[in-house]
């Protein structure tokens, strides 16, 4: 069967599809001050209404994936933004916590209905391998573009109307792609004989929970409940691995991860994601606490980043054409590990300022852009037509935990740095504790005492605070090489964007 031309409006649409989940996963960071002060949460409601949408769309990923496969990807999709936009309609009409937390959940549902069946769909409307790359690489860019107009945008609407239009944004945009999806996507699937994995089901979702659960709270403060978490997510896991493989119709098919290149490829999206993530998270507390910035002022300053990571996927699939996709894989970790060695080596000479930082966010944003459209064209072209689907969904956990884990693993990392080189300044116990607890706090009890000693814990944490972020920096930049690296050795010299027919 021969796709119409329409093929170019239809990846418009599913680009549309991606960026409003890539916004709202970025978009509540604004609106989130406006809503406590509106509905004053508790603090542990405060953490499920933050947590309840990346935890909800970890856990369903993987179940996603087969669904769309078997029932129908562009069927799937719709749902999706019904899902979304209804979440979205109960979250304008909260006046209290829970209902936002339902609503965030919910949102999640959406989400992981969408952002699976937009992948899947590409991958079946463009049958030509240079024009597949193309739209893969539009894909990755619209990650980056999400990025960066979640805050921006999220901030101008916030400003205007108040934390629920940040919510209310959601359903215009949904009801839009519903009627082009109607309109102009067609149906793919590939429908399997036997019983539906329900199993598989309650397996996955309660294992992916749990590990992105964990990596949080491992991240936080709550280091044993964190380590339980992924107990449960080891324990859960391996059974549902195990029963995967004795199933002739499985939820999953992991005998992917047996091909090399479909492994090292999901591994390099993630740790880049990892270096993404807490480059943002490090740098806006960088940003805020140690070069006094408001947080638009910040968000501005961290465009760079994904700025690159927009444009860079444009011109990836003629690099890929030109030198392979080993070469632009490996090629493409190395200038992002360059860019996060940069904060380090200006730390050494005493001199990080905005500069170093900029080129540092292009670096990172250029070549993670380069190295995750590379891997994502080697992970879905390595994986079988029929289970595009469940190669979506590994390519989307990919991105959600590597993002979580950057911020649990390497923010982790820079708070035992700051926490060690902090100097006693010769305040009370109490206050000596919450100063070495985060650079946050340690700006509460410089305003709290003011004058000259204020001004001095201040500079003292953010000399701290700035040391850490740049070993941090260069240890992420260590794991990006390896990656890269093992990319290059792995990925064969002949491997081009064709489909995988097997």
């Amino acid at each position: 069967m021969t796709w119409p031309p329409r093929r170019w409006a239809v990846l418009a649409v599913l680009s549309g599809s991606l960026l409003i989940i890539a916004m709202d996963a970025t978009i509540l960071n604004v609106a989130f001050p406006s809503l406590v002060a509106d509905l004053q949460p508790a603090s542990v409601e405060q953490l499920w209404i933050i947590d309840a949408y990346a935890l909800v769309l970890s856990g369903l990923l993987i179940t996603a994936g087969a669904l769309g496969d078997r029932w129908g990807r562009r069927r799937l999709l719709i749902l999706g933004f019904v899902v979304f936009a209804a979440a979205s309609l109960l979250a304008v009409a909260a006046s209290a916590p829970w209902v936002v937390i339902v609503a965030r959940g919910l949102l999640g549902v959406g989400g992981a209905a969408i952002m699976p069946s937009t992948i899947s769909l590409l991958r079946a409307v463009f049958t030509d391998p240079r024009e597949r790359a193309v739209a893969y690489s539009v894909w990755t860019a619209v990650i980056g573009a999400g990025m960066a107009l979640g805050p921006l945008v999220g901030g101008l609407v916030v400003q205007a109307s108040g934390w629920k239009a940040a919510f209310l944004l959601n359903i215009p945009v949904a009801v839009v792609c519903v009627g082009f999806a109607l309109w102009l996507v067609p149906e793919s699937s590939h429908p399997r004989a036997g019983r539906w994995d329900w199993w598989g089901v309650v397996l996955s979702a309660v294992g992916m929970v749990a590990l992105a659960g964990g990596i949080k709270l491992v991240g936080g403060h709550d280091v044993p409940a964190g380590l339980g978490l992924l107990v449960v997510a080891a324990v859960t896991l391996t059974v549902f691995v195990r029963r995967e493989l004795r199933l002739d119709n499985p939820l999953l098919q992991v005998r992917m991860f047996g091909n090399p290149v479909f492994t090292v490829s999901a591994v390099a999206i993630f740790l880049g994601m990892m270096a993404l993530g807490a480059v943002l998270f490090l740098i806006t507390q960088w940003f805020q606490y140690a070069r006094g910035l408001e947080p638009f002022a910040a968000g501005l300053r961290l465009l760079p980043a994904p700025a690159a990571l927009i444009v860079a996927p444009l011109f990836t699939p003629r690099l890929m054409e030109r030198f392979g996709v080993r070469v632009v894989l490996g090629a493409g970790m190395a200038l992002a590990a360059a860019g996060m060695a940069v904060p380090w080596a200006a730390d050494l000479a005493g001199r990080l300022e905005y500069a170093e930082i900029a080129v540092a966010l292009v670096c990172l944003g250029t070549g993670f852009g380069i190295a995750a459209t590379a891997a994502s064209v080697a992970l879905l072209s390595s994986s079988p037509q029929e289970e595009a689907g469940g190669a979506a969904a590994v390519e989307e956990i990919s991105y959600e935990l590597g993002g979580a884990m950057g911020v649990a693993a390497i923010g982790s990392l820079a708070a035992v740095l700051y926490r060690g080189h902090v100097p006693d300044l010769g305040l009370g116990e109490d206050q000596m504790a919450r100063v070495r607890d985060s650079i946050g706090e340690a700006a509460v009890v410089a305003a709290q005492n003011g004058g000259g000693l204020g001004a001095h814990i201040t500079a003292v944490a953010a000399s701290s605070f700035t040391h850490a972020l740049g070993v941090s920096f260069a240890a992420a930049a260590v794991l990006l090489l390896a990656s890269g690296y093992v990319g290059y050795r792995i990925i064969p010299a002949s491997f081009r964007p064709t489909e995988n027919t097997h």
